[in-house]
């Protein structure tokens, strides 16, 4: 079965950067960092409308076809608990932002929510953001290049208690959403069971087992 860092570097791959949270993920570790809203006692929580909102956009990424889609994996509630496991606070803002931010784009474009969108129209709508982020994300990679040489430059006059550890800037909102569906989707026992081929504890290893056109991946 698919490890934790090969389902990471898998995604990585089908989405053009590292994984937003992805070592906290391989871990299995949180952060320790929680969104906030006014008191830092608050735990990060999405409402139910939000979590439905992701299950659809998860769904019109990974649609049910002859197999189960994203929204039969619950990814939605997947995406809060890594968000919340697995997000610096800065990257927890950034979800948040563009999550609340989504429906009037939404409106803006279509004049109605996503949920009452045709099946056409959501994929526009993702389309459309896929470009976005590819711009924002490459803008944000050159901005993080000055802001890491500024900080090993600070750095060098720095003795070792007081070395600042860099953090790169949040990603488009949609890179970090496709990320969580494809992590969600693939890591749930529908996606591994249903979708991929999976056996419970492999045999031995064969490296030259014929394939048939349209059968499924091995989870």
């Amino acid at each position: 079965m698919m490890n934790r860092r090969e389902l990471l570097q898998l995604v990585a791959t089908m989405t053009g950067m590292a994984v937003v949270g992805g070592e906290a993920f391989a871990l299995n570790l949180g952060t320790g960092l929680s969104y906030t809203a006014g008191s830092s006692d608050i735990r990060f929580r999405l409402t139910a409308r939000e979590i439905n909102l992701l299950d659809e956009i998860a769904e019109t990424i990974i649609p049910k076809t002859d197999t189960p889609g994203a929204k039969a994996a619950k990814v939605g509630r997947f995406m809060e608990v890594m968000v919340r496991d697995c997000y610096t606070k800065a990257q927890q803002d950034a979800f948040v932002d563009g999550l609340k931010n989504f429906p009037s784009l939404c409106l803006e474009q279509y004049q109605k929510s996503f949920f009452s969108m045709s099946a056409k129209q959501k994929h526009e709508m993702l389309v459309r953001l896929e470009k976005e982020a590819k711009t924002f994300n490459a803008g944000q990679s050159e901005r993080d290049k000055e802001r890491r040489h500024a900080l090993d430059t600070e750095n060098k006059d720095n003795d070792f208690a007081r070395q600042k550890e860099f953090e790169s800037l949040p990603k488009h909102f949609y890179t970090m959403v496709k990320q969580l569906t494809l992590l969600g989707f693939f890591t749930s026992e529908t996606g591994a069971t249903k979708t991929l081929r999976y056996v419970a504890v492999p045999g031995r290893y064969d490296g030259n087992v014929p394939y048939v056109k349209g059968q499924r991946a091995w989870a």
